[in-house]
């Protein structure tokens, strides 16, 4: 072997590793990928007095996501959502008063930390009665911490030692910023610089498609809805008595400069995971 060749050969053999690392390194934060059948999802760790040992293990077929939008109402949806095979709610949004638009089965429910306060105001319902749902809670490490000084997280704590049956996880402090770093990386945007929070649709959307293989989502306009010069108001959300209407909630928080959530981009986002995912819009019914 000539002295040029072998040289040559040995910088492929280092550079190969190199280029396998940073090939991780710069997809590791793309959009989130399904689970494979039986495996785990790392970045949900189990609220109990004996400690976060244990991954959220689950896995599903069909996936109904079921939105919190006034476009529920009227739909006739439940009975189509009850026959999913998993149904993912958020935060506190209810189905009894609206079984027939929204079902009444919930096999997951992803709350903010915000919403916390108003499950354990009515805890015996939430965690009590709701024994066949899994919750999975979601905020920002100050609140979800567990050294005894994040509010939200010892709270959630307490209220897992009175429910013990109850299922219930906290998504990692790694997969919060994962989730950041996927915003960032779909649109080029840093979420902590420019002022902007995560909905909780966005970490629902994350979570479905991660431990489903096909998902129907329910109530969930495009991104080019609110832009249209003709749509009927609708309540931002269908179970509020005195309501805002939900596409100038979306506005203002599309364009708030501080502390506002990016709800229409985040449409955008999912309509480009629709192209990649097996993911239907309905009520509306709407294609990427």
């Amino acid at each position: 072997m000539k002295p040029l060749t072998f040289r040559w050969l040995c910088v492929l053999s280092l550079s190969l590793p190199l280029l396998v690392w940073f090939g991780h390194v710069i997809t590791r934060d793309g959009p989130p990928t399904p689970a494979e059948k039986g495996s785990t999802l790392r970045g949900y760790m189990r609220i109990s007095p004996r400690g976060m040992d244990q991954f959220l293990d689950i896995h599903c077929n069909h996936c109904a996501l079921v939105s919190s939008s006034g476009h529920l109402l009227g739909a006739g949806a439940g009975e189509e959502i009850d026959k999913t095979g998993c149904v993912l709610r958020m935060n506190n949004a209810p189905t009894l008063g609206f079984e027939r638009d929204v079902g009444s089965r919930t096999t997951v429910r992803v709350v903010s930390h915000t919403s916390v306060p108003r499950l354990v105001k009515n805890e015996s319902y939430y965690f009590g009665q709701s024994v066949n749902t899994t919750y999975v809670f979601w905020g920002p490490e100050r609140n979800m911490r567990q050294d005894g000084k994040g509010l939200i997280y010892d709270a959630l704590m307490k209220t897992a030692k009175r429910y013990p049956s109850t299922s219930m996880y906290a998504v990692t402090r790694e997969k919060v910023e994962s989730c950041d770093n996927v915003f960032e990386n779909e649109t080029g945007k840093n979420r902590i610089k420019t002022g902007t929070y995560l909905s909780t649709g966005f970490f629902t959307m994350i979570l479905a498609i991660e431990m489903c293989d096909s998902i129907q989502v329910y109530g969930m306009i495009d991104d080019n809805f609110c832009r249209r010069a003709i749509h009927s108001p609708v309540p931002y959300h269908y179970y509020e008595k005195v309501w805002l209407d939900e596409c100038k909630m979306y506005n203002f928080h599309e364009h708030r400069r501080r502390g506002g959530h990016r709800f229409i981009t985040e449409k955008a986002i999912y309509a480009k995971w629709a192209t990649q995912h097996k993911i239907e819009f309905k009520h509306p019914s709407w294609s990427p």
